[in-house]
C-alpha cells in the first residue's frame, strides 16, 4: 500500500511550513512547565510559581481564539509577526523580574502579556486544509498534526525541566521564547503555502466568533475532558512511582503512554473509513472512557505502563475526528478560530487535570487521582453523545450550503487597496466526493 503521509508530503512547500510549525509549537508545551521550575527555583513557592504559570495558559486560552479570528480576517503573514513579538518581549520581562526579584504583581501582568503566544498548531493545520480540502488526504494530515501535538507535549516539558535544572532556572522558557521567534520567522515567508483570506459565503453575513451557533462548543468540551485524562496521567503518574520507590519509572510511563497515542494516530490516518464522523466521535470517545477503568487494578510501574498504553490508542483518534468536525461544520472563513478553540480546549483540560487531580492525590494518593481520569474519560463521551444531533444538523446544513449560497471566496487585494474576489480552488475529486 502506499505510504499516505509521504504523499502528504509531496505537495509543493509542505514540508518547510510543517517544520517550520514544529519549531514554532515546542513552546506551547514549554512555557508552562518551564515557568514553573524557573520561579520554583529562584523564589522557592511552588504556590506562586504554579500561579503564575497559571495566568499564562488561563491568558493564551483567552486571546489565542481571539488572534486566530482575526488571522482569519487579515492574513497569518499580517498577524502572527505582531502577536509573537509581545509574546517574546513579554517573556523576557518576565525572566528579567524573576531574575532581579521584582515585585511580584509584575510577574503576573508579564505572563498575562505573554499569553498573546498565537496557536501554531491551528496555523499549520489550516495550511493543511487550504491545499487539502475535500481530499482523503486533509484526514491523512491531520493525523500526522495530532502525531506533532502527542511529540511536542512529551519531548517540551522535559526539555524546559532539564535545561532549567541543569543549566541556569531561566533556561527553559528562555528557550521558548527563542524557539517561538525562531520558528514564526521561518514560518511566515512562505507565502504559497499561506491560506487566502476568506469572506462568507454571503457578502452580507455579518462576521461573528466561530462559537456561535454549530457544536463547536460541545466539541471543543470534548476534548477539555480529553485533555482532564491526559494531565491527570502526568501527575498521578509520577506520584503512583514516587510511592513505588522508582521516580524514574514516571518518565517509562508517559512515552508510553506517548508512544500508544501516536502509533494509533499514524494507523488512523493510514485508514479510510466509511464511518460517518460523528458515529467515529462517540465510538473514539467510548473507547476512550472504557479504556480508563484498567487504571483501577494497577499494582506497579509494570501494569501501569499496560493500562496507559490501551488509554492512549484511542486519544489520537478521538482528536483526528474532532479536528475533521471542526473543519466540516465551522465555516471557511472562520476555520482559524474553531480550530485555535479546539486546541485551546486540549490544553485547558490537561491544566485543569492536573490541578484537580493533584489535589485528589495529596488528600487519597495516586489511585483516588486516577478516579479524575475516568470521570472525565465519562464526560467526553456524554458530550459526544450531546454533539450527535447538532453535528448531524450542521453537516447537513454545510452540504446544502453551496448550492444556496456558494462556496465562501478568497479576496485578493490589489496594489491599490482594492478587494477582487475570485472563487475557491476546488480539488480534482472534490465533485467525486460531494455527489457520493
Amino acid at each position: 500500500m502506499a505510504n499516505p503521509y509521504g504523499a502528504l508530503f509531496r505537495t509543493p512547500g509542505s514540508l518547510a511550513f510543517s517544520a517550520a510549525g514544529f519549531v514554532a509549537r515546542m513552546p506551547l508545551s514549554m512555557t508552562g512547565i518551564g515557568i514553573i521550575t524557573m520561579l520554583s527555583q529562584m523564589r522557592g513557592q511552588y504556590g506562586l510559581a504554579g500561579a503564575v504559570s497559571a495566568t499564562f495558559t488561563l491568558s493564551m486560552a483567552l486571546c489565542g481564539p481571539q488572534i486566530s479570528r482575526v488571522v482569519d480576517r487579515r492574513g497569518q503573514s499580517k498577524v502572527l509577526l505582531p502577536a509573537t513579538g509581545l509574546s517574546v518581549i513579554a517573556m523576557g520581562v518576565l525572566l528579567l523580574c524573576a531574575r532581579y526579584d521584582a515585585p511580584v504583581w509584575t510577574l503576573f501582568v508579564s505572563a498575562a502579556a505573554a499569553g498573546t503566544m498565537p496557536n501554531m498548531a491551528a496555523m499549520v493545520r489550516a495550511r493543511w486544509t487550504h491545499l487539502h480540502r475535500g481530499s482523503d488526504r486533509l484526514h491523512t494530515a491531520y493525523s500526522l498534526e495530532s502525531v506533532v501535538d502527542e511529540l511536542t507535549f512529551v519531548v517540551g516539558p522535559a526539555l524546559a525541566v532539564a535545561l532549567s535544572t541543569a543549566l541556569f532556572p531561566e533556561a527553559g522558557p528562555l528557550l521558548a521564547a527563542v524557539l517561538l521567534a525562531l520558528g514564526v520567522l521561518m514560518f511566515v515567508p512562505q507565502k504559497r503555502t499561506e491560506p487566502p483570506v476568506l469572506r462568507p459565503a454571503a457578502d452580507d453575513a455579518p462576521r461573528v466568533s466561530a462559537l456561535r451557533g454549530g457544536p463547536l462548543v460541545l466539541l471543543a468540551l470534548t476534548l477539555v475532558a480529553g485533555g482532564t485524562i491526559v494531565g491527570t496521567v502526568d501527575v498521578v503518574s509520577v506520584a503512583f512511582a514516587e510511592e513505588q520507590g522508582s521516580p524514574a519509572g514516571a518518565g517509562i510511563v508517559l512515552s508510553v503512554y506517548a508512544i500508544g497515542s501516536a502509533g494509533a494516530g499514524l494507523v488512523f490516518g493510514a485508514l479510510r473509513l466509511g464511518v460517518p464522523l460523528p458515529r467515529l466521535l462517540l465510538l473514539s470517545t467510548a473507547g476512550t472512557a472504557l479504556t480508563t477503568l484498567p487504571l483501577l487494578l494497577v499494582e506497579n510501574i509494570a501494569t501501569l505502563s499496560a493500562a496507559v498504553f490501551f488509554s492512549g490508542l484511542f486519544f489520537a483518534p478521538t482528536m483526528i475526528v474532532v479536528m475533521g468536525l471542526v473543519e466540516k461544520t465551522v465555516e471557511p472563513a472562520a476555520l482559524t478560530e474553531g480550530m485555535t478553540w479546539a486546541i485551546t480546549g486540549l490544553s485547558v483540560g490537561v491544566a485543569l487535570g492536573a490541578s484537580v487531580s493533584g489535589g485528589i492525590v495529596d488528600r487519597f494518593g495516586p489511585s483516588g487521582g486516577f478516579t479524575v481520569a475516568i470521570t472525565a474519560g465519562g464526560a467526553t463521551v456524554l458530550l459526544a453523545l450531546t454533539a450527535q444531533g447538532p453535528l448531524d444538523r450542521s453537516l447537513r446544513a454545510r452540504a446544502e450550503a453551496p448550492a444556496e449560497k456558494g462556496d465562501a471566496k478568497p479576496v485578493l487585494r490589489t496594489p491599490c487597496g482594492h478587494e477582487e474576489r475570485h472563487p475557491a480552488p476546488v480539488p480534482p475529486d472534490h465533485d467525486a466526493r460531494r455527489a457520493r
